[in-house]
């Protein structure tokens, strides 16, 4: 999950449109903390620790995982009641009953990566991540989000190409990852729709030549710069791996309760399959 957690405080001192459209930046600064979506990707991660060996058949396991997830987002969400939720958001946070409300937003796929890391085929990655993505964003473009941010991580975990994984995201999610990032750079702007944020995340990770070059690229295009570096970040950390000095980075601007899921989520997420 590091690579979700530090797209996310790397990029959030520039959301709403804030950054110069660079890749030269510092990558850390003084508002370079984790928001919401650390919080969500911390919460899911949590859940499906916990969710780890339930026996029973498919839909009893689906039902645990779902309330699961449920669970520990509310409870972490109003841990940090702060972190900067969308509205509907924090109403489902609130509520004594969440439900979900057909959001397309790019929450179910920035708080998905655990997913990619904790299955064996991904088959069954894309089923979870769209257990993940259900209980509150149960559009049709908020599950495909999930799934595509899922499936990417798991894909690079496995020793896909970048090749193998455009194609894959192509065939089947359907996205249009035909423009460069010089190509969308210029006109892209403030955006928290799945549909206008993953394509964009994947774009940045096919273009960036190493962990950080992919999180610099991210940034420099702008808009929701917080979710789409989360994103991006995720699936460049299944690739390329992270260094060990923005590890010790991340963990400083973490609380020790998130720390203790990061390390337990380490020492049981599957190794790389490469």
């Amino acid at each position: 999950m590091y690579g979700a957690l530090l797209g996310d405080m790397i990029g959030a001192p520039y959301e709403f449109d804030r950054g110069d459209k660079t890749k030269d930046f510092p990558l850390f600064v003084e508002a370079s903390e984790f928001t919401d979506d650390s919080v969500m990707t911390i919460a899911v991660g949590k859940a499906l620790i916990e969710a780890l060996g339930k026996t029973g058949d498919q839909e009893t396991v689906d039902r645990y995982i779902r309330a699961a997830v449920i669970h520990a987002m509310v409870v972490w969400g109003r841990r940090y009641p702060d972190a900067g939720y969308g509205g509907r958001f924090s109403r489902w946070l609130r509520s004594p009953c969440p439900k979900p409300y057909n959001s397309w937003g790019n929450g179910s796929a920035m708080r998905v990566s655990a997913v990619g890391w904790l299955y064996d085929t991904v088959a069954y990655t894309r089923h979870v991540a769209a257990l993940t993505a259900e209980v509150t964003h149960n559009h049709p473009e908020g599950i495909k989000g999930a799934e595509a941010v899922a499936s990417a991580i798991f894909l690079a975990r496995a020793g896909k190409s970048k090749a193998e994984i455009r194609d894959y995201m192509i065939g089947e999610f359907g996205y249009d990852l035909s423009q460069t990032c010089d190509e969308i750079r210029p006109t892209y702007r403030h955006v928290e729709s799945c549909q206008e944020t993953v394509p964009e995340a994947i774009t940045a990770f096919m273009e960036g030549e190493s962990f950080e070059d992919v999180i610099r690229t991210a940034v420099s295009l702008d808009g929701d710069c917080d979710t789409l570096t989360c994103i991006a970040g995720s699936i460049a950390e299944a690739f390329y791996g992270v260094p060990d000095d923005l590890k010790e980075e991340c963990c400083k601007r973490l609380y020790p309760e998130m720390n203790a899921v990061l390390n337990r989520f380490d020492a049981l997420r599957k190794p790389l399959l490469r």
